[in-house]
């Protein structure tokens, strides 16, 4: 029975590739068309797609075009090939704005650009574009069940170029700049004052406020001192119970301990 049941699947397997092969040589487009389909329908993107692209140029204006663009879209999404998948889904927006699937496929255009972005550390002109896209999505239909989803990838896409801001500001810090780091961490804080890194923000600095004030010379010591005390205050003000608080009290302590010379 198992053998039966093998060599059938061996013939329809067959008989499949069969099929494809004869659709991707045959003139046909109407042909190519309805195996695409079958491809398309299967799962086997990638067999849809080389059929696609061999027949979109002649599909253009024909009553089947807006589901063969559709399924071409969808073909390329499902193969990961975004920067492709992004533009035909526009491309298709563009064409058929009455189309029922026109917000689905503003949704994954828009979605396409985020599955591009890179780590925080390379050039982000990708999760630029796709913020940019999804903020227009979410403006267009505000009333969308994409609505949460996309909210949720703008969310993740900001927190990544603030992640980037911020650890451009606090290498100042790790390269022993104190002075820039200061500058440039009250710069981030400034320009993302709801950032979910705030409180790492705010510790770097009196960070690189304690550094700078140990390493002064005498005439500028107790101002650097009193500027990271300052820089203190405003860690435990932002959270009493910060995570760095063991080393912002240790600081702290020596802090003050160094401002009693200037008490005398």
């Amino acid at each position: 029975m198992k053998k039966i049941v093998s060599l059938i699947a061996l013939v329809v397997l067959f008989s499949s590739c069969s099929e494809y092969q004869k659709a991707l040589k045959n003139e046909d487009v109407a042909a190519k068309y309805d195996v695409g389909v079958k491809m398309y329908e299967k799962g086997k993107y990638s067999k849809a797609i080389r059929l696609f692209e061999q027949i979109a140029p002649a599909y253009k204006g024909k009553p089947q075009a807006e589901k063969m663009f559709y399924m071409f879209s969808q073909s390329y999404y499902k193969t990961k090939q975004y920067y492709l998948a992004g533009y035909q889904f526009e491309s298709f927006a563009s064409s058929y704005p009455k189309s029922e699937k026109q917000e689905e496929a503003k949704y994954l255009g828009a979605l396409c650009y985020s599955k591009l972005s890179p780590v925080y550390s390379l050039d982000q002109l990708d999760t630029d574009k796709a913020i940019d896209k999804l903020q227009s999505f979410i403006d267009e239909y505000p009333n969308s069940t994409y609505l949460p989803e996309a909210n949720k990838v703008a969310i993740e896409l900001r927190n990544k170029l603030e992640k980037k801001a911020f650890e451009n500001a606090k290498q100042y810090n790790t390269i022993s700049d104190f002075k820039a780091a200061q500058i440039a961490l009250d710069n981030f804080i400034s320009d993302y004052p709801g950032t979910p890194f705030k409180e790492d923000a705010l510790f770097y600095k009196l960070d690189s406020a304690y550094k700078l004030a140990i390493n002064s010379v005498q005439q500028k010591m107790e101002e650097r001192l009193n500027a990271a005390k300052s820089a203190y205050n405003s860690l435990v003000k932002f959270n009493a119970s910060t995570k760095y608080k063991a080393q912002a009290d240790e600081m702290l302590a020596k802090i003050d301990n160094d401002l009693k010379q200037f008490s005398k």
